[in-house]
């Protein structure tokens, strides 16, 4: 491992010590990519993020690569989590299976926000039940700096080349359906470090946040650039959009968000911004965190294009928040997905007529899709979005 870390985007350093990047100097995306060639440009999706309302209103669905499917259970059999996001044929393969089954407007990349720890060379792995657990937690600034230590998985680096390959056959494979690249957001990776395994009340985190400040704010800086490297990897790589996906800044207040936590975030963002295609145009991104109605300016602020929306509050109540400027993403209860049809079918006409607020609207689950969700039931979701949202 390059002990150095790659290069990033410049920073500046604030008074308090929290670093925050700088707008990140426009760079070309590849000329094979699918924004370059066209063959994602006009995706409904892609038009979507970026403002536009297409004549379908585009449906995907976190966590539509996984459990639910009995292929997937298939491909995975005999093998670890970890192991089969870094085979880049098993994760393409994955990947594809919900655009295949579903005919969903998207795909997103299958992976796990660990990994970028992973090939950074911290001791996981993911434990079936359990989640991701880790050889030792990171609670003191003497466990921070022996983490950063280890240096940075760079866009560029050897560690990630399973995933640049993994993302080069998925979109080979997906045509005019755009690919998303995902990463954990720097909050969620250090929450999971902190307690060395996932928790409820995240209170070791916060506990290094409050008692050692300078300690938090180095190891949260770590975080958002391993995470932020690995979100960058994969869209140069061929993926048309990306998200920072905040699993657990739903436990902060927002002063806490806002002081301790966004600058990160912000940071993890940078990577990606000014990835542009030669029209000028970068890459939409998305931020989505859970249970974070209360600060969704401030997720648009870290650097997105389309904020993503859980299931606790309304999509029109959401766009109020955000200026009715935004384009939004989601916001389907999951528990729903087991309601009888006419329950769940109105629940989402009210989803999509909430979304009419917004300039444009991507229809997704406020969470992830459940692990014990009939297949058919999203299937017919998705036609039912597509023609529901067409009238």
């Amino acid at each position: 491992m390059n002990g150095a870390g790659p290069e990033r985007p410049p920073t500046t350093v604030c008074e308090n010590r929290r670093v925050i990047d700088a707008p990140a100097a426009p760079v070309s995306l590849p000329a094979a990519h699918p924004l370059v060639t066209g063959a994602t440009a006009s995706a409904p999706l892609v038009e979507a993020y970026r403002g536009v309302r297409p004549q379908t209103i585009p449906v995907w669905f976190m966590r539509q690569a996984g459990r639910s499917l009995p292929e997937y259970r298939e491909v995975r059999a005999g093998t670890g989590m970890l192991e089969t996001c870094l085979d880049p044929e098993r994760a393409a393969e994955i990947t594809l299976q919900p655009v295949r089954r579903h005919g969903v407007d998207a795909a997103i990349f299958f992976s796990d926000i660990v990994i970028p720890l992973r090939v950074a060379g911290v001791g996981v792995e993911i434990q079936a039940g359990a989640g991701p657990v880790f050889d030792h937690a990171v609670r003191t600034a003497a466990d921070v700096e022996a983490l950063v230590a280890l240096g940075l998985p760079g866009a560029a680096d050897a560690a990630l080349e399973p995933v640049r390959e993994g993302v080069r056959r998925t979109v080979a494979a997906l045509g005019g359906t755009p690919l998303i690249g995902f990463a954990g957001a720097p909050f969620t990776l250090a929450a999971y470090l902190a307690e060395g395994r996932p928790s409820r009340d995240h209170l070791a985190a916060r506990r290094l946040m409050h008692s050692d400040p300078q300690a938090w704010a180095r190891l949260l800086a770590w975080c958002a650039d391993v995470t932020g490297a690995f979100l960058r990897a994969q869209i140069l790589a061929g993926a048309s959009a990306g998200q920072l996906f905040d699993s657990w800044a739903g436990s902060l207040s927002r002063a806490d968000y806002v002081t301790h936590v966004a600058p990160a975030s912000a940071r993890a963002l940078s990577w990606a911004r000014g990835l542009s295609a030669p029209d000028g145009r970068s890459v939409p991104l998305v931020h989505f965190g859970l249970g974070t109605g209360e600060f969704l300016p401030e997720l648009r602020d870290a650097g997105a294009d389309v904020v993503g929306v859980d299931y606790r509050i309304p999509l029109d109540e959401a766009s109020r928040r955000l200026g009715d400027a935004v384009p939004l993403q989601g916001n389907i209860d999951p528990a729903l997905l087991a309601a009888p049809w006419p329950v769940l079918e109105e629940h989402v006409r009210d989803v999509l007529r909430r979304g009419r607020s917004a300039p444009s609207h991507v229809v997704n689950l406020g969470h992830g899709v459940p692990a014990d969700t009939d297949p058919d039931v999203l299937t017919r979701l998705v036609r039912f979005v597509h023609e529901a949202g067409a009238e």
